[in-house]
């Protein structure tokens, strides 16, 4: 019998699982995770960025929430020797319009008390020769990680400290009883007096395997994108993002460099016909089936299908992907788009076929599902992780969007 389990093995699961040991101290915790190793889908497979918040509304919990954790996970990583960069990023403005909204994002950065400088066409040329734009807001706290290596440093340490993590462990079936859950799998049950699920991809699932009643699937986006040659892997000091377009859920095509000293470009965001099929053409007929069935998936399509035709044509053509990056970094050649891959975010759509961009909750006496975390939710994992066990402890039941976390911006 243990106190809490917590389904996923992914960073914000584990960072559950530490804020449970630092907030109960001898509790008997375990993590089941269905792969054979940790962090192996959305968390594994991100741009590995450390967000400094300059996106989200100023004084929500989406912004303080991305500050805590961008200091959290510095201090993590200095803590467990774990390699990470504060390089900067710079959101470039190629066009009148993206000035505009610059405009917009650079009293945003002040009101969020973002360190940050603005730069003009000509001092972007200084700081950066290889990109071209008419202006440029720096974000010098911004960094980079490898979320991987800090999911392993998190699970050395439950373990140190007494905690379970077993691995290729998928659940099968979940019961809710007086006193305890039960939570079936192949291996053998498990019975806990609480449990927490993170299961990111599989969210939704696992939710209604536990016979809640939900209003929302989880739809897979595909962010595909292609690693540079090591000629190109200096083509910037920093990480280079354009000016998001507030109509779009997603930030665009970025230049990333990555802690290994290589450099990405992407991702696009595409429908993912499969929620963990990252090779291209990828597809697996229960998550197609999913989308198809729920009535959510054809509202949210017949709203935004405009911005889809563009990002797939974009994913079908690397002249196409190539011209939207050659707005900030004309060098770059049809060829330096090399070794394509792909990412899939899980994208929580309400009936209605609205995106959802905040948290998103499902909790009853004994079980909290956590149905959405929503981008930057790897930056924010640890406070993230002492929020949800905050949430547990105290026994606040909660069936849709916690009050506190309605409207914050994506």
């Amino acid at each position: 019998m243990y106190d809490h389990c917590i389904i996923g093995g992914g960073i914000v699961g584990l960072a559950v699982a530490m804020a449970l040991q630092e907030r109960t101290p001898g509790a008997r915790i375990v993590v089941l995770e269905k792969e054979p190793e940790l962090a192996r889908h959305q968390t594994g497979r991100n741009s590995g960025v450390i967000h400094a918040g300059i996106y989200y509304a100023p004084d929500s919990l989406k912004a303080k929430l991305c500050r805590e954790g961008a200091a959290a996970t510095k201090r993590f990583c200095t803590d467990n020797r774990i390699p990470f960069e504060t390089c900067g990023k710079l959101l470039v403005a190629t066009n009148d319009a993206e000035t505009e909204r610059m405009d917009a994002l650079e009293g945003r950065a002040r009101q969020n008390g973002i360190d940050y400088t603005r730069l003009t066409s000509a001092r972007l040329r200084t700081a950066e020769p290889g990109i071209a734009g008419l202006g440029a807001l720096l974000v010098h706290s911004t960094g980079i990680v490898d979320y991987a290596v800090v999911c392993r440093a998190m699970a050395q340490k439950i373990e140190a400290r007494g905690g379970e993590i077993r691995r290729g462990v998928a659940v099968t079936a979940i019961h809710e009883q007086e006193k305890s859950v039960r939570i079936e799998s192949p291996s053998g049950c498990v019975d806990a007096g609480k449990l927490v699920a993170c299961a990111g991809l599989q969210s939704d699932r696992i939710a209604l395997m536990a016979g809640l009643k939900i209003n929302h699937r989880i739809v897979p986006f595909r962010g595909e994108y292609y690693a540079l040659p090591a000629s190109k892997a200096k083509v910037t000091q920093r990480l280079i993002y354009p000016i998001p377009n507030p109509d779009l859920p997603f930030l665009g095509i970025h230049l990333t460099r990555t802690i290994d000293g290589g450099m990405t470009v992407g991702p696009n965001a595409v429908l993912g016909f499969a929620r963990e099929g990252y090779a291209k053409g990828s597809f697996a007929i229960a998550d197609v089936g999913s989308m198809a069935t729920f009535p959510g998936f054809w509202k949210m399509a017949r709203r935004n299908w405009r911005s889809a035709i563009s990002e797939f044509a974009n994913s079908a053509s690397r002249a196409r992907y190539l011209k939207e990056c050659r707005k900030y970094c004309p060098a770059l050649t049809i060829d330096d788009l090399q070794r394509p891959q792909a990412g899939i975010r899980a994208q929580a759509v309400m009936a209605d076929g609205s995106l959802v961009h905040d948290f998103l909750f499902k909790q009853t006496e004994r079980m909290l599902h956590v149905c959405n975390a929503p981008s930057p939710a790897a930056t924010s994992a640890i406070p993230i992780g002492r929020m949800i066990v905050d949430r547990l402890l105290e026994g606040i039941r909660a069936t849709n969007v916690s009050p506190t976390l309605q409207g914050v911006e994506a």
